[in-house]
């Protein structure tokens, strides 16, 4: 009975739904639609209607209707209509593009599935090998160590390792020789790239999996470093040939590569003889050269290979005789494995793998140049993060970036970063000299007294009728060693608080030789330094290099005989500003510039340079392949705490132009200037130690006994006028009661006692809330936080602070040093007495405070 309700229950929901179909037709007369029967549109009715979609997908109701009257063959469809169509239209290009989306995706991860399998492949090859070589080396010791004195052994030891070692035959340089050498590159690289030839190990903080921009390894126990990574481009194979072969357009520290003879062979392939100029990245060290045979060969797969190696004696090959000022290094077999992907797109394999010849730096470099994880960051990775940029803006020309003119931002990169490192180096073959010493070397000034940079603005301003600025160039430089600071952490300080180590007279110098010329030196009358504003202007894909103008206003008046603007303009590169980024080297890149600045007007770049120097690295978050497949703008993540290196090697080269006759004043002052950047960087990375409580922490400031003794002080003030323990006392150590204070989760920040109180003092909160840092607290006036209400309040109350010894203050908002207004539930303040039961300052916590 229950089954035959259920079905007439059925039926008659079933009559109900037809009888709604049926009545549905009526409705849907009113929106052009004639007895129930759907009115077809003509060819020429969705031409039109198309026209207008491509203009506006989106028209309002005046716009549909302007339609109409427009276009009469579409007098018979009613506006409602037209309105469903537009709907209907804007739903299938959605469905379109969500479909091509998908199918992209879909190929990606198909060839990323192909990737992933034959690296597990070469992992399950190399655990054999190493499996294998572990066996092996047992039983050796094992039979030495029952063997007796016998020598027989120690031969055939011998014998075998003669027979393991590898022998290059005698070469020529007829083409013949040098295909016999290319053929053996390509076997010993793509042993690399794909085999076991050499121990990969993962690099640190980069894995396959869902965030990831590639497979990146690094070399263990073999000669010389290496590096390999592998990955998707959205490029096809022979525009990443022609991509990867053009080094100065993508590696940084390339200076020159000349191509010296092209043999053609065989197999569709070449053979190049190269000679290429890397800079040094340091003062301290001279700059390395190549002598090496390029061969790009395609395989039988469909792939492209090109790799390269040094030519030298043992292969009887061409020879380049040594360079001055140049130390020839060797790049062992390396290279690019090319592989189309399925749908289009690339599969690439790069491996790096040179030997630096080390022995020719100071001690302290070395590991500069024996560190496999350094040359994946500064040559591998650039290589690759260069196609996958390239690849972004071809198939997302809209999506921003480097803006709308990517190619000419990126060259604009390249040559400021040329032109820090030529300043860097100073190449005797582009007009720099050495000067004099002042009989302290801890500043090195060149000069160059006819540089082609200085000649064209020289021609640049004589085409405008302006007088000419300058005929030379001068740069100061010098290199030094930090402690227990990361790169990222101290660059990013330099650029968001160049008041920190800048001189308002110096950039009015530079300013005014871009402008029109200096007349004398620049002595600062009554001037201030005013506000640094930083105008974004482009970023790479992963965010990891910035271009930016830095906007310095309301800059002071200096002598009257120079020429100066109002406002001063840096164009400025930066990178590695990011802890968590995969590099760990940083660099800030500026050169003054004017209103009238053009993508070829000539620049002066000055700046900082900081490289890690020892195997210390960060705790980096996993990336992994598949944040290849997402496109549009990259998602936040979550970042892990940083540990920054325990050494680095900071390089600083400033450039000036100048009229000749003040070489020797220019040079003095550009001594001087340098040499108060070198203490002021110093006194920021000390302040920015990230071990504070320890021994090695911030001497002076948190880690000195002055420090210990103002959080005793704090925490017994609050105690005698509050009647309350600030915190919980675990450990009754000094030092474990500074770590608590330090760590307090509300905002503590200690002022003085003067007549416009300045914060002293202030724990992490504390600086937080602010947006500052221990050495720039003291720049932070208490009134300047607060609004008209928030001042009068706190003022007033300063009185019964210093009678009773604490107030409670309302909630409200206050400004950080960068504007960013902040809300807090209340403040308690309290007056902080020394030992002698003296005034000492006066603390203020902010409790519960947020940035609105």
């Amino acid at each position: 009975m229950e089954d035959l309700h259920f079905r007439k229950r059925q039926r008659c929901t079933s009559k109900q739904e037809s009888m709604m179909m049926v009545s549905s037709p009526c409705k849907e007369d009113k929106l052009g639609m004639d007895n129930g029967k759907y009115v077809r549109y003509t060819p020429e009715q969705v031409e039109a209607l198309e026209r207008l979609y491509h203009d506006c997908p989106k028209p309002s109701s005046v716009r549909r209707q302007q339609l109409i009257r427009e276009c009469p063959i579409l007098s018979n469809i009613e506006p409602k209509q037209i309105k469903v169509w537009f709907q209907n239209r804007r739903c299938r290009e959605k469905q379109r593009k969500e479909a091509s989306r998908l199918q992209a995706v879909n190929r990606k991860l198909t060839a990323m599935n192909k990737l992933l399998m034959e690296e597990n492949d070469r992992l399950q090859k190399q655990v054999s090998h190493l499996v294998y070589e572990n066996s092996y080396f047992r039983q050796q010791t094992q039979n030495t160590t029952r063997a007796t004195t016998d020598t027989s052994c120690e031969s055939v030891v011998t014998s075998g390792q003669h027979h393991l070692t590898p022998q290059h035959p005698p070469r020529d340089a007829s083409p013949a020789g040098l295909l016999s050498i290319a053929e053996e590159t390509l076997t010993e690289f793509l042993s690399k790239a794909t085999g076991t030839a050499v121990e990969w190990v993962q690099m640190p903080g980069m894995k396959p999996g869902p965030d990831s921009i590639g497979i990146i390894a690094i070399s263990h126990g073999c000669t010389g470093v290496a590096s390999r990574a592998c990955g998707l481009v959205g490029l096809e194979p022979t525009r990443v040939a022609e991509i990867l072969k053009d080094w100065s357009s993508w590696f940084r520290d390339c200076r020159a590569v000349d191509t010296l003879n092209v043999l053609s062979t065989a197999n569709n392939g070449t053979i190049e003889l190269l000679y290429m100029q890397l800079y040094a990245p340091t003062t301290l060290a001279p700059a390395r050269d190549f002598w090496l045979l390029r061969y790009t060969s395609p395989l039988e797969d469909g792939s492209l290979v090109i790799c390269e190696r040094s030519l030298n004696n043992t292969q009887n090959g061409p020879s380049m005789p040594p360079v001055p000022h140049f130390v020839r290094a060797e790049m062992l077999p390396s290279g690019y494995l090319i592989r189309p992907c399925e749908g289009g797109g690339s599969v690439i394999h790069i491996v790096d793998h040179v030997n630096l010849e080390p022995w020719s730096v100071p001690e302290v470099l070395r590991p500069l140049y024996e560190s496999s994880t350094l040359l994946a960051q500064r040559t591998t990775l650039a290589a690759y993060s260069h196609l996958r940029q390239i690849s972004q803006e071809i198939s997302q020309p809209t999506v921003t970036s480097w803006g709308r003119r990517p190619a000419a931002l990126r060259a604009l990169g390249q040559r400021m970063s040329r032109g820090f490192n030529e300043a860097v180096n100073g190449f005797a073959d582009e007009g720099w000299s050495v000067t004099e010493s002042d009989g302290v070397d801890d500043v090195t000034v060149f000069v160059n007294l006819a540089p082609a940079k200085v000649m064209g603005v020289n021609q640049l301003y004589a085409a405008h009728g302006l007088p000419v600025v300058s005929n030379a160039v001068l740069c100061a430089k010098a290199s030094m060693l930090l402690q227990d600071v990361g790169p990222a952490m101290l660059m990013r300080f330099l650029r968001e608080y160049r008041s920190e180590w800048a001189d308002s007279s110096i950039d009015a110098y530079s300013a005014a030789s871009v402008k029109a010329g200096p007349t004398s030196l620049p002595m600062a009358r009554s001037g201030t330094f005013g506000s640094q504003v930083i105008l974004p202007l482009a970023h790479t894909l992963e965010h990891e290099e910035f271009m930016e103008v830095i906007k310095l206003e309301n800059i002071g008046h200096y002598q009257d005989n120079m020429m100066m603007p109002g406002d001063i303009f840096f164009l400025q590169l930066c990178n590695g500003v990011d802890e968590n980024a995969i590099g760990t080297s940083a660099e800030l890149v500026f050169a003054p510039i004017d209103a009238s600045f053009t993508d070829d007007a000539p620049l002066l770049p000055s700046g900082f340079r900081i490289i890690p120097i020892n195997n210390g690295l960060s705790q980096n978050p996993t990336r992994d392949l598949a944040s290849t497949l997402e496109v549009g703008p990259p998602r936040n993540q979550t970042h892990t705490d940083h540990v920054g290196p325990t050494k680095s090697v900071m390089t600083i080269a400033f450039q000036f132009a100048f009229e000749i006759h003040l070489q020797e004043n220019i040079a003095a002052m550009a001594r001087q200037y340098v040499r108060s950047i070198i203490s002021s960087v110093q006194r920021v990375a000390l302040a920015l130690s990230p071990s504070p409580f320890g021994s090695r922490g911030l001497q002076g400031t948190l880690g000195s006994p002055e420090a210990h003794t103002l959080t005793r002080w704090i925490c017994q003030s609050y105690s005698c006028f509050l009647g309350d323990e600030l915190f919980k006392i675990i450990d009754e150590r000094s030092e474990s009661v500074l770590k608590a204070l330090w760590n307090h989760s509300d905002a503590i920040t200690c002022c003085s006692l003067k007549t416009l109180p300045v914060f002293t003092f202030a724990n992490q909160a504390g600086l937080d809330m602010l947006e500052t840092t221990l050495v720039s607290l003291q720049d932070v006036a208490l009134e300047k936080i607060f609004d008209d209400n928030g001042r009068k309040n706190v003022f007033s109350e300063l009185p019964q602070i210093m009678q009773q010894g604490y107030a409670c203050l309302p909630g409200g908002v206050c400004l950080s040093s960068m504007g960013r207004p902040v809300s807090y539930e209340r403040v308690a303040a309290w007056k902080v007495l020394n030992d002698d039961d003296a005034p000492h300052c006066i603390a203020f916590m902010f409790i519960n405070w947020s940035f609105v």
